[in-house]
């Protein structure tokens, strides 16, 4: 796939919408059996004698289902390096099956790696709502990406 978006496309204030993605009951205990194997994400009458009150996704499940998206919807498309990491995560709702959940991605800073001058570092929120518009993930963090044009070596 060609690149679309270089470093120098990813200004601070751009919004991307991301998309759109739907767990199923099956979906939520494969994943949870191999990654997450708590009662609550296991079993339906676990889930309802549990605080959340019902079968849900482990929290690193809606986590991977906004990587598959992000990927998918824009960095397939990108000069995507990768990412040193995260700085906040929070889990705000719980997910259960059937919900359908919107990502929204927010460009918040960009600069110039200074010890790598093919590469800008951008830092992003994520965040990802249920179709009752009830925020149910907040990510926030960075991604490196290659630059159009490399700045001149600085020695």
């Amino acid at each position: 796939m060609a690149i679309r978006w270089y470093w120098e496309d990813l200004q601070p204030g751009s919004v991307r919408d991301l998309g759109s993605i739907t767990p199923t009951e099956d979906e939520i205990r494969e994943f949870a059996a191999k990654f997450d194997p708590q009662p609550f994400h296991l079993d339906a009458e676990a889930g309802r004698a549990s605080v959340f009150g019902g079968l849900c996704a482990s929290g690193w499940h809606t986590c991977a289902m906004a990587m598959r998206l992000t990927v998918d919807n824009f960095l397939r498309e990108s000069s995507s390096m990768g990412s040193p990491g995260l700085e906040n995560l929070r889990w705000m709702k719980p997910v259960f099956p059937g919900d359908t959940l919107w990502l929204k991605h927010r460009i918040t800073e960009s600069r110039p790696l200074n010890s790598r001058p093919d590469l800008g570092l951008v830092r992003s929120v994520w965040e990802m709502s249920n179709q009752r518009g009830e925020q149910v993930l907040h990510m926030e963090g960075y991604g490196m990406f290659r630059r159009r044009t490399p700045a001149a070596d600085a020695a």
